[in-house]
């Protein structure tokens, strides 16, 4: 057992809040020596009594081993975290929450700095780190090469998906994925809205909402072959003059339900410009170029 744990790579982690400490127990389960680092000590009494080595400074945990992993708040947070560092020769991989350009940017800071650099994107929450069977991963993008030396690592906690060599693409699909969730989560708070005031069971309702979004799922892929082809008249079932004529049903059942229609309109009104714009023969794929600036 000794053997093996010495054969394992050594992990520094910053930052233990709820997804990192649910990070740093993974690696320590797998067998990984973990060197962790947070702000607030008393968070890391825990892992100290399952072995992790707690740092008393940023410094001492980043010295402390090659690879470092990053979780905290904010990319601000990394920023002030790692000042004081000596990060030349590290590999750094950061899993805060971030944008696009604040991961691009911070590549290039680590890279000034003597480090390489490798972001990454949690699709997953804490419950569902070392679960395999939850169906986490983690999206990661910069340097190919260090993806491929600490793959087996970073798939200690969730699986790893690799989308590329810009640093920003990681967390761009990170957001694009959320942002669908989040646009999910109001149609069904819309749908949940409608019947609220009425004898009808939520529960009732439920099994059936998640059923049709299922059987809608499979759209997406049509989309994206609209969008790589430039055709978005390629194989619609419902065109956009038709949906947009049924928009006012949706707004008038609303209103008689006495629910707002915030969630919704913002969506039609999109619709309705594209209508305008001759595109009565396509699916909805050309609200996308609308909203692109």
């Amino acid at each position: 057992m000794a053997q093996n744990t010495v054969e394992k790579t050594s992990v520094t982690l910053l930052g233990l809040g709820a997804m990192g400490t649910a990070l740093a127990r993974t690696w320590l389960a797998a067998g990984h020596p973990l060197t962790v680092w947070n702000r607030t000590a008393t968070r890391a009494a825990a892992l100290a009594a399952a072995g992790a080595d707690v740092a008393d400074s940023a410094a001492r945990a980043v010295a402390a081993s090659p690879l470092v992993v990053v979780c905290l708040l904010d990319d601000a947070s990394v920023g002030e975290a790692l000042s004081a560092t000596d990060l030349a020769g590290r590999d750094l991989v950061n899993l805060t929450t971030s944008t696009p350009a604040q991961a691009r940017a911070r590549a290039e800071w680590a890279r000034a700095r003597g480090a390489r650099y490798l972001d990454g994107g949690i699709m997953a929450v804490p419950p569902m780190i070392g679960v395999p069977e939850a169906g986490g991963y983690v999206f990661y993008s910069g340097s190919r090469e260090l993806f491929e030396r600490h793959q087996e690592t970073l798939g200690v906690p969730a699986g790893t998906v690799y989308v590329g060599e810009d640093a920003g693409f990681a967390a761009l699909h990170d957001v694009a994925l959320l942002s669908a969730m989040y646009g999910m989560f109001a149609g069904a708070a819309h749908a949940f809205a409608l019947i609220r005031k009425e004898d009808i069971d939520p529960a009732s309702l439920a099994p059936l909402l998640a059923d049709w979004l299922t059987a809608m799922a499979p759209s997406i892929h049509r989309t994206a072959d609209q969008l790589r082809s430039g055709d978005y008249t390629k194989g619609v079932v419902s065109g956009l003059t038709m949906q947009v004529a049924g928009t006012s049903t949706f707004l008038s059942t609303a209103e008689q339900q006495g629910v707002s229609p915030e969630l919704l309109s913002p969506y039609f009104e999109l619709m309705r410009r594209r209508l305008a714009e001759g595109g009565g023969e396509e699916d909805l794929t050309g609200v996308i170029d609308l909203l692109v600036r």
